[in-house]
């Protein structure tokens, strides 16, 4: 199948994968702060099936399908290239199953608030939703719907943390094709676990929000034996949108992976790179 994709800079390449039901539009405001004082690298932030504005037929029916088309894009617009790759929450998820699948090929890897190793919902170790900081200033929007979305998953309710909310994730999340979410949730868990392989021994960055309420923290620390050159960070006053809440933090801890895995970018990989 075709994934829609929004394409940005020239250079080495960077594959952003979304999490669940929101679209390319979370990961661009994530990392484009980022490669805005950092040019030599070619962004590639597509939309996963069914949700932004890919579609996803009746065949895509679990994550492994899902999986499968993040490698026919791979395929297709980068073909042996190595590249950086980057996933937030269940983009991260799927990241974790393409560095098994490509090792060589994948010259860095970042996850932002990642599913850990509980992937089902009901399974996971998860705080309590906690606001630490609201403007009393903040005034509704009048629409309620985005409202309770905001206020269910933010940590820091401010101006500045709403507008982001609606315009890198709320956007994306209206635009989902919730009968393709509800088949491929039927199943959602990978066949294989994407830790399964050997140990991933590139640069690597785990960033988690202490006050994640949607897949904490605790499950991801599990990842750091899979993943031994893994800088792993959980950040206090922060939720699940962790880059929108702490956006200095998030963008500093990005800028030094990236400093990390620059050397590496251009190099050639080893015999057999990709699958």
């Amino acid at each position: 199948m075709s994934l829609h994709f929004v394409e940005r800079g020239a250079g080495t390449p960077v594959l952003a994968l979304h999490g669940w039901t929101p679209d390319h539009r979370l990961m661009l405001g994530c990392l484009e702060p980022v490669f805005a004082a950092r040019p030599g690298f070619r962004r590639l932030y597509p939309d996963l099936p069914g949700m932004g504005r890919s579609t996803a037929a009746p065949s895509i029916a679990s994550s492994d399908d899902v999986l499968a088309a993040v490698h026919e894009f791979v395929d297709k617009q980068l073909g042996d290239e190595p590249f950086l790759l980057a996933g937030e929450s269940y983009g991260g998820y799927l990241a974790r199953a393409l560095t098994r699948d490509r090792p060589s090929q994948v010259r860095g890897l970042a996850l932002i608030c990642p599913i850990g190793t509980r992937v089902e919902r009901n399974r996971r170790t998860v705080p309590e939703h906690a606001v630490l900081h609201r403007d009393p200033a903040l005034s509704r929007t009048g629409d309620a719907r985005f409202e309770a979305e905001f206020e269910a998953m933010s940590v820091v309710q401010t101006g500045e943390t709403r507008r982001r909310f609606h315009d890198e994730i709320w956007s994306g999340l209206e635009e989902a094709d919730q009968v393709a979410m509800a088949r491929i949730a039927q199943r959602w868990v990978l066949t294989a676990d994407p830790e399964s392989g050997p140990p991933y021994t590139g640069p690597s960055l785990i960033l988690t929000g202490r006050q994640d309420s949607s897949v904490g923290f605790v499950d991801q620390f599990a990842l750091l034996e899979h993943y031994p050159r893994a800088t792993f960070a959980v950040l206090d006053v922060a939720g699940h949108n962790l880059q929108i809440e702490q956006p200095g933090l998030f963008e500093a801890l990005v800028n030094e992976w990236l400093d990390r895995v620059s050397p590496l970018a251009g190099s050639p990989g080893p015999p057999g790179a990709g699958r």
